[in-house]
């Protein structure tokens, strides 16, 4: 490829003259000289050397996006209709404020630490981290970052982190079921920690405001086994006589109940109502439609790149641990039913 310093001499003028027109800068540049530049650019199909240029601006131009995922529950992270949407959000903005993404996605802390901290990027941001991850990660990286859906006050105090109302939004959604006369509630995730807990709390206020007493039993704690959810599905099939009405932390666990209950000759919503949470596209295309509670993922994903890239010039970021507000979208998934509670 040929240089700045071989135009330079091809055209019998300066490396800052072509250097500027490559850049843009031709203030102080004849039109008769930029056009020769720019003739020379397109017949050598001339592409700007960017880590020399970031070198030089002592940059590397990359923001690194990494993300933990449970090995139990995902056979490919990005599958998941959520992790998706965040993914190509982040890429997109990432983009916009003229950075490169490099993605890591891994279920082991350790690791993700020792590749990102290979990148030499210029910021991190983080989804996935529990309280330990967080604490881990902010002693070994010191490079600007931002977290998605963590929960890190008790391990690290000035952390910044955009998410979503959870707790909020499992009250929301739980007191609608109480609405619609529903007093046997089952919740049902795969674990208590961090995002799930809150929803998981969210869903104890609203049985609680409803003097509805919260059992051990009330919760299905789901193992998943990658791509087969077999076990975890027969589970929740042996248990919904005990309940008319299930929570599910996500769309993603909502919709498979679904399909595995009417295969099996359960009818939704006359048998069992059922509601989820993320409002993603398992929840739309479902049928019945699920109810579930909305959040703006695309929103989420923007909003942390913003901040990262405050940081990352030294801008003031105004709110550090920002919560997303959240909605329920009403579909068909829940019936109308008798109660003290209606």
């Amino acid at each position: 490829m040929i240089t700045i310093k071989k135009m330079a001499e091809l055209l019998e003028t300066s490396t800052t003259t072509v250097s500027n027109v490559i850049h843009g800068k031709t203030g102080e540049v004849s039109p008769a000289m930029v056009e020769k530049v720019q003739q020379l650019l397109e017949e050598y199909d001339y592409v700007p050397n960017i880590n020399a240029r970031n070198l030089a601006k002592n940059k590397s131009g990359i923001i690194g996006l990494a993300m933990k995922a449970c090995r139990d529950k995902y056979e490919n992270f990005i599958k998941d209709p959520f992790a998706g949407e965040l993914t190509g959000a982040v890429e997109s903005c990432v983009r916009a404020g003229g950075y490169f993404t490099m993605l890591y996605i891994s279920d082991d802390i350790t690791e993700i630490i020792s590749s990102v901290a290979s990148w030499n990027v210029d910021g991190l941001i983080l989804h996935g981290m529990q309280a330990e991850d967080g604490l881990m990660i902010t002693q070994k990286i010191k490079k600007p970052m931002v977290f998605i859906d963590c929960y890190l006050e008790e391990t690290v105090p000035q952390y910044v982190n955009v998410g979503s109302e959870d707790r909020i939004g499992c009250y929301k959604i739980t007191k609608y079921l109480i609405e619609n006369g529903h007093e046997r509630i089952a919740f049902i995730a795969d674990n208590r920690v961090g995002v799930d807990f809150e929803r998981l709390k969210g869903y104890q206020d609203a049985l609680k405001e409803a003097d509805i007493v919260f059992t051990e039993d009330h919760f299905i704690m789901l193992e998943p086994n990658g791509a087969d959810l077999t076990k975890a599905l027969d589970d929740v099939y042996k248990r919904i006589g005990d309940f008319t009405g299930l929570v599910c932390a996500s769309d993603y666990y909502a919709a498979h109940i679904m399909n595995d209950l009417k295969d099996r000759g359960v009818k939704i919503p006359d048998d069992i109502s059922i509601v989820g949470f993320d409002d993603n596209v398992y929840s739309q295309i479902i049928r019945p439609a699920l109810t579930t509670v909305h959040q703006d993922v695309t929103e989420k994903g923007s909003l942390a790149v913003d901040k990262l890239l405050q940081m990352i010039g030294h801008q003031e970021i105004g709110e550090r641990v920002i919560r997303l507000p959240v909605h329920i979208e009403e579909r068909n998934s829940v019936k109308k039913i008798k109660g003290t509670h209606v």
